[in-house]
């Protein structure tokens, strides 16, 4: 069984900025992709951000040049840097692992996905 677990979600002005951090643990063999996804109300889910094992990274339309994913590989550990953040980045965020590789930007490709963490904009 494997677990992903959120953290780092909070309040945020705007133009500020916020880190998410994920950490995957449990019995596995190897996890290839991780990454984010978000959802806000009354809103479909969408990618954030997700990087593969060997470096491939993708990120969400609406988060390039805004955000950065890094991976720390030998701990399946992943951290979402948000800057510039603004309202429509309000959202459920949601961490994910798949065994499968190429970082894909399908939902469905993604076995794993954590509890998730809200990161709201105040004005």
């Amino acid at each position: 069984q494997v677990q992903v677990v959120e953290s780092g979600g909070g309040l945020v002005q705007a133009g500020g900025s916020l880190i998410l951090s994920c950490a995957a643990s449990g019995s596995y063999y190897r996890l290839d992709s991780i990454g984010w996804y978000r959802q806000a109300p009354g809103k479909e889910r969408e990618l954030v951000a997700t990087i593969s094992s060997s470096g491939t990274i993708k990120y969400g339309d609406s988060v390039k040049g805004r955000f950065t994913i890094s991976r720390a590989n030998a701990k399946d550990t992943v951290h979402l840097q948000m800057n510039s953040l603004k309202a429509a980045d309000t959202a459920i965020y949601y961490c994910v692992a798949s065994t499968r590789s190429g970082a894909s930007r399908s939902a469905e490709e993604y076995d794993y996905w954590g509890q998730g963490t809200q990161v709201s904009y105040v004005s």
